[in-house]
């Protein structure tokens, strides 16, 4: 697959608005508003756009408790931790990482006893041995 300069400014745009329309889109990378839609048909088919989804705005994320919760596993635990991490509504996203921990999960809960009760669920799942959390007390930028 092959990802050019242009394609990946259309990736930006769509990014930051998926729900753009494709005329704007055109507009801001110079392209006819059908070489943008054939551009994202080819990526679709591809595989580099596996979906669109919600981006949530700056006020409603600020109302949430955010924390990176690192996780050390016992052996041969990963897939069924994934599987019950991806259970729980308040797991954002987890990361397979080097070093001292095996996974790190990004939490948001309402509020700090919901993040406390989260990572005391994720503490618990069979196959964890050990987590270590870090509030996240701003973001100071976002892509």
């Amino acid at each position: 697959m092959h990802i050019s300069d242009k394609d990946r400014q259309l990736l930006a745009l769509l990014s930051e608005n998926a729900r753009a329309p494709t005329a704007v889109i055109a507009r801001k990378l110079n392209l006819s508003r059908t070489t943008v839609q054939a551009r994202i048909e080819r990526l679709e088919q591809e595989g580099v756009i596996a979906g669109y989804g919600v981006r949530l705005s700056d006020s409603y994320e600020h109302g949430l408790v955010r924390a990176h919760v690192m996780i050390v596993l016992k052996t041969k635990a990963l897939g069924r931790v994934v599987q019950m991490l991806r259970a729980l509504p308040e797991v954002m996203s987890v990361h397979s990482v080097s070093g001292g921990f095996d996974l790190i999960a990004e939490v948001a809960a309402t509020s700090i006893s919901e993040l406390d009760r989260t990572i005391d669920v994720i503490g618990e799942v069979e196959g964890v041995e050990k987590t270590q959390s870090s509030i996240i007390l701003s973001t100071r930028f976002k892509r």
